[in-house]
This record gives C-alpha cells, structure tokens and sequence, in this order.
C-alpha cells in the first residue's frame, strides 16, 4: 500500500487514497435435504481514488501486477470526475476508533466438516416430524481484511469475520406450495443454532390450515421479518445523503419534525458487538458511532459520506460504504429499532379480524423514495379473535410507511435480530391496505 500511494504521490495528485481489500468466503449449500455444493472464492484488490484540480478520479484493480499503472489510469480519468467537495481525513482522535468485536478467530478456523454437519443437523431435525418437507439451507464463513491510507496521514485497518446459517424448505400439497425460512449471521461464531428448527417448526404450525383473506384496512402485525420486508426500506430511503442531495428526499426539509409515531426510535449503530455490519471506521476512515435516525418519532440525522456532507455543508457521519471499484456511497450499517412495551402475546388481544405478515414476495413495487410500498405475502397468517387460525393465500398489502407508522398500535417489548445487520420488535399498526386475488 505504501508503494502505491508513494507512486501517486510521485504524479503529482493534489490528495490520494489507497483502499485494499482481501476476503474469503466458504458458502457450502444444500438442495433436496442433501450437500448439493461447496466452493470456497478468495478476493483481493486495491483501489486508488485521488483529488485533482478540484476533481475526483478512481481506478481499481485485483490483479498485483497492474497496481503499478493506477496512477495513469486515473490520471486519464481524473479530469472527466465529479467535483470533489471534501479533503481526505487525518489520523482519528487521541481517543481513537471504538473497539468493536467483529473478528473471531473460532470462524477462521471452522472446519468445513462442522459446516457440513451443522446443516444436516437442522434439515434432519425439523424432517423428523416434517418428513415430506423439502429442505435447503446453507452454512458460510466469511474472513475480511480491508485497509486505508491517504496523504493526509491516515493508515487504519482492521479484520472481521462473518458466520451465516439458514435453512427452510417446500411443502407442495396438490397445487398448494408453502416455504418457509429462518436464518441468522454474525460477525462471532455462534454454536447453538437449534431454535432456529422451533421457528421454522412454528411456521409449519400455523401454516398447517389456511384461511380467507380480511380486507380492508385491518389490524396488521408485521413480525421482525416483516418490519424487515416491508417497512424499512420506504422509510429510510429518505434519510440517505444522497436523496437528500438530490432534492429526491421526502423528509429532506423535516429535519427535527415528528414523521412517524413517538414509540419508534431508529438507530444506525456500527458499534454492536457481533453485528454483521459493525466496523470501527467506514470505507473513508470517518469513525464509527451510534447515531438516532428517528428519535421517537422525530426525524433527527441524514446519513452522509464526505462528498455528500461537503455538497450539503454538514459533517460525515461515518456512513461511507464502496465496492472496490466503485466511490463510496452513504448508506445504513446496523439498523436498531428501539422495542416498545407490550409483550408479543399482547399484540393479538383485541383484533377480531387481521393478519401478520412475516414475509414478502415482490417487496419495491411502488413509489419507494415517496414511503409507498406494495408486495405479495409470501408467508403471513389470518388473526380470528386474537388468535392466528391458518395461513392466508394470494394476498397482497399497500401502504405509505409514514401513514401506517403513524396509525401505529403497538410495538412489542423485545427486538430480534434478521440475520445479522437488523435488529427490530414487532409491530402493530393500521394504515395498511389488505387485498386477496379473486
């Protein structure tokens, strides 16, 4: 790396950066209750991104032999870049970035027979009560290695590792199919992995009988997957810099202003322990901190990289995140959703007629940047009396994310993990439109 930025240096760009990744991942996969495929994939790169003249210029590449010759190509390029409205950042603080543990030794010496033998285990274990259940699930480990040094001073890196299971099936009954999943990551190896077969085992139960369709605006409870699925995605386009910078935000001028319910609070926080997502530094070395999107209820930070902090005359908030060969972008790292105060039994007490959407087919029909959302249930149940009595079949849901989150009901009192990098409660609002096909 210091060979790199030497050269640029020795042509002469105003300010350079070099960023190199080295990663490699083992993803084993099985099909039909059976290992189906291993492969095991080793990336590394450098990329080098300067400031010229007042301009931006990238080059990358992951071949060794043509580090060399970055500083021409973005010398070729620099001049047709985007204008840059940052300088590269120094060293940190005295204090430094947060210690955030997302390195364990444990996965990088995980063996892949354990893989092989975690996997089976799960699929012959919901098979033994589900039998005519068509299993798939995979194991992956994961080693990264990224590294950032610029002509300001700054020289950081650091390691993490990633961990993944899931597993779910197929159970066709005539021309009725139903699929149901469960999966977790970490950044920590986690060895107990059995309750996921009691989540998928509770799907199937809920599942065995279906049931018609309420429609209408009716009580609806989105589980953690569907918070995930369904409302997240509308909802925090808006906070991203760049749509702020575009004028594309639909909260862009309502900075301090309540958008949705007081009982939901947002958290980009990088600093969990174990998160996929966690990191003591973004991809430009700003560092990492826990930050409130929505403070109950009220619209409190955008997520900003240097370019689109200069261009908005506000500070990065450390949200940078790039491909190799590609600048870096602001973007969310690990979402926290505050949990409320009723116990999840409670969330049922009460609905005569209504439905729970646990996951999405389809999810990003609409006008998304605006909160609007629209997608098939790919998995949900029918509420009768507060209690579930079936699955429901060919039926989709609508809504804007700020109306629904403001016709809110209730938010359960303990937040899970979805498989990783979020961790939210339950919910239970109103404003959802439910509509059944035929």
């Amino acid at each position: 790396m210091a060979d790199l930025l030497q050269n640029a240096k020795d042509a002469g760009f105003d300010q350079a950066e070099v960023y190199r990744i080295t990663s490699q991942s083992q993803p084993i996969r099985f099909e039909a209750n059976r290992l189906k495929e291993a492969t095991r994939k080793d990336t590394s790169g450098a990329a080098l991104r300067v400031i010229h003249d007042g301009r931006l210029g990238l080059s990358a590449t992951t071949d060794p032999a043509a580090e060399a010759e970055l500083p021409a190509r973005v010398k070729e390029l620099t001049p047709f870049g985007a204008e840059a409205s940052f300088k590269f950042p120094g060293p940190p603080e005295p204090e430094g970035y947060p210690q955030i543990q997302i390195y364990d030794e444990a996965i990088e010496e995980l063996t892949f027979d354990a893989m092989v033998q975690t996997g089976q285990k799960l699929i012959d274990a919901v098979r033994k009560d589900w039998p005519d259940l068509n299993c798939s699930a995979s194991v992956s480990r994961g080693v990264h290695r990224q590294s950032l040094v610029n002509t300001a001073g700054l020289n950081v890196s650091f390691p993490q590792t990633s961990y993944s299971v899931g597993f779910g099936g197929e159970l066709v009954r005539g021309d009725d199919m139903l699929s149901v999943w469960e999966g977790f990551g970490a950044s920590r190896m986690f060895t107990d992995p059995d309750w996921m077969v009691g989540s998928l085992v509770q799907q199937l139960e809920w599942a065995r009988n279906t049931a018609d369709t309420p429609t209408g605006q009716v009580p609806v409870i989105f589980t953690p997957r569907g918070v995930s699925a369904a409302l997240l995605r509308p909802l925090l386009g808006g906070f991203n810099g760049k749509s702020v910078m575009t004028g594309s935000s639909p909260i862009g001028d309502r900075l301090g202003e309540r958008v949705i319910d007081e009982r939901i609070s947002i958290y980009d926080d990088p600093t969990i322990d174990g998160a996929i997502g966690s990191r003591p530094f973004d991809d430009e070395g700003i560092q990492s901190r826990r930050m409130a999107l929505i403070d109950q209820g009220v619209a409190s930070n955008f997520l900003y990289d240097l370019q689109t902090a200069g261009r908005m005359n506000a500070t990065s908030t450390g949200a940078a995140g790039r491909g190799l060969s590609t600048l870096p972008g602001p973007g969310t790292s690990v979402l926290d959703v505050a949990p409320g105060d009723t116990p999840y039994e409670d969330l049922f007490l009460g609905i005569k007629e209504g439905i729970v959407v646990e996951r999405l087919l389809g999810a990003g029909q609409g006008n998304e940047m605006g909160g609007d959302f629209k997608a098939n249930v790919s998995l949900g149940y029918k509420i009768e009396d507060g209690k579930i009595v079936g699955r429901i079949k060919d039926t989709m849901i609508s809504g804007n994310v700020f109306d629904t989150l403001s016709k809110l009901e209730a938010v359960s009192d303990q937040a899970e993990w979805v498989y990783g990098s979020l961790r939210t409660p339950a919910i239970r609002c109103l404003g959802v439109e439910v509509a059944a096909a035929g």
